[in-house]
């Protein structure tokens, strides 16, 4: 295969400046892994740019500058994602957490996790997210018909579940008629 005039210069920009791009970019970050990254980056903007890439060794010095850009915006996603963090750290210790009822948690939890994975998304999206069929049609892209026949399927057969729990339990604190009586 024959490679195109700009593949050959992207490829002559890469022989010629990788090396030293890499030593450049491997002093100023945590782990070869970044380094590398950062340096796809900086090759992944000369191939876009490539028009703007000036010739000869001005080349080098536009790859430099480019590797610079590629650091600093790196740093502040860094920085904007540990703000982020610390920002929902924060929130979730001063929100109340919830504790279980009883036992019976413990039962539909069990139960939850013998559904399908398309059952259990969809039954959790309606019960605990609160969202309609329609709603949860657009969540996971299907129609809202598909929704609501999987829904149906899902409450049975975790009531199916809950059922199969309660042979064994006491009467009045089997899970399926906690639901029941709660709904």
């Amino acid at each position: 295969m024959q490679l195109t005039d700009d593949q050959q210069r992207l490829e002559g920009l890469f022989r010629d400046n990788s090396q030293s791009l890499l030593g450049y970019l491997l002093r100023r970050t945590e782990n070869p892994e970044d380094a590398s990254d950062a340096l796809a980056e900086v090759m992944l903007v000369a191939w876009r740019r490539l028009d703007d890439v000036p010739a000869d060794d001005e080349a080098r010095l536009w790859l430099f500058g480019v590797a610079r850009r590629v650091l600093a915006n790196s740093r502040r996603s860094t920085e904007r994602r540990r703000r982020l963090g610390e920002r929902l750290r924060q929130e979730l210790a001063a929100a109340p957490v919830p504790q279980p009822v009883d036992d019976r948690v413990g039962a539909v939890r069990a139960a939850l996790r013998k559904l399908s994975d398309t059952h259990r998304e969809v039954l959790l999206l309606n019960a605990w997210e609160g969202l309609e069929p329609s709603e949860i049609a657009a969540v996971i892209g299907v129609v809202p018909a598909t929704v609501r026949t999987r829904l149906r399927r899902a409450r049975k057969q975790l009531r199916r579940e809950l059922e199969e729990m309660d042979r064994g339990a006491e009467p009045l604190a089997t899970p399926t008629r906690a639901i029941k009586e709660r709904a």
